[in-house]
């Protein structure tokens, strides 16, 4: 299992934050977009190290054109030796339309079809084939020399594609190379509705599932003190509340028979009774999204929850430690070691 790490949007800092996980011995770093550009960061971290891998966790696609990404994902894995993994995701509807003013229909046909034309245009850069994409969403059929960046000894970057329902996972096995699981996800969703979805966009694409990597960012609750683990599990609480009230995460509350709580949850957001919706995270719904304990116990936990489930796992702290904590080095140690 590859043990991968963030680094945050400060562009003063992306540089120092990735050589500090490459001598951690992270195997890759991710950054997310929210109030900042996902890929300018990368773009420090690919002049600084030399092995750790860089990925986009994600980027929002429909507020971009595929020949926009496929531009960004082809200069940043050939400037990276081949290290770049461009993480995809949709967003939601209010989003794209009331933020980025871009259109939204069908979000998981739209994707498949949003990957499978960078793809097109990825293969006419590298083999000169004529440029003729014609889909549903999107068309892409002019590709003169001017606008030919040329092949890359790299090749393009893999494709992870963020995911939580059962379409938009199939979607991801059927055309990119690896799911960005999302945090708000049980491992019980994992064996009963992601892994058999994986399972079919395989098949549809001709894939073993040794070709598809699965990503996790898991939830950990941790501290050396009652004091520290208190304002672990607070932050944890807090954040899987901000998830569950989300509508489209709800079949992931269904499977649990936590369904009502989503409704709970959603009413208190819209009067931003934040705090009393981590209050409504009881042991066994943080239970199920989180592993906690003391840091030495952590690497096993993980690996005893999700060993033989994924590829990829990274550590999702919803709290701030203290200065000078290296309990999360010891963790990523000792997942190392498992």
């Amino acid at each position: 299992m590859k043990v991968d790490g963030t680094i945050g949007a400060d562009l003063a800092r992306a540089a120092p934050q990735a050589q500090e996980a490459e001598a951690d011995g992270y195997d890759a770093v991710w950054t997310g977009e929210t109030s900042h550009d996902p890929f300018f960061p990368l773009l420090l971290a690919a002049e600084h190290t030399e092995r750790i891998g860089l990925g986009t966790g994600i980027a929002v696609a429909f507020a971009r054109s595929p020949m926009t990404v496929a531009g960004q994902g082809w200069d940043l894995n050939h400037f990276s030796g081949g290290r770049f993994m461009l993480g995809l995701g949709s967003q939601i509807k209010p989003h794209i339309e009331k933020r980025f003013s871009m259109p939204w229909s069908h979000p998981a046909p739209r994707m498949r079809e949003f990957i499978s034309a960078m793809r097109a245009i990825w293969d006419s850069w590298q083999t000169g084939a004529k440029l003729d994409f014609r889909g549903d969403y999107y068309t892409h059929t002019l590709m003169t020399p001017f606008f030919n960046p040329g092949s890359n000894q790299f090749g393009p970057p893999k494709v992870f594609l963020a995911a939580v329902g059962a379409g938009m996972t199939r979607v991801a096995a059927e055309v990119a190379d690896g799911l960005l699981v999302h945090a708000f996800t049980t491992a019980r969703y994992l064996r009963e509705v992601t892994l058999p979805s994986v399972e079919a966009g395989l098949t549809t694409s001709g894939r073993a599932r040794s070709d598809f990597q699965l990503s996790y960012p898991a939830f950990v609750v941790t501290g050396r003190s009652e004091e520290e683990m208190a304002r672990a599990s607070d932050g944890t609480r807090k954040q899987i509340a901000f998830y569950a009230s989300t509508p489209a995460y709800r079949p992931v509350l269904d499977l649990h028979g936590w369904g009502d709580l989503q409704t709970e949850l959603n009413t208190l957001s819209k009067r931003g009774e934040w705090d009393e919706m981590g209050r409504r995270i009881d042991d066994e719904v943080l239970d199920a999204f989180a592993v906690s304990g003391a840091p030495d116990d952590i690497p096993k936990l993980l690996a005893q929850r999700f060993g033989g489930l994924i590829d990829r796992i990274s550590l999702y702290l919803a709290y701030r430690t203290a200065a000078g904590d290296g309990s999360v080095q010891e963790v990523v140690a000792g997942l190392k070691a498992v």
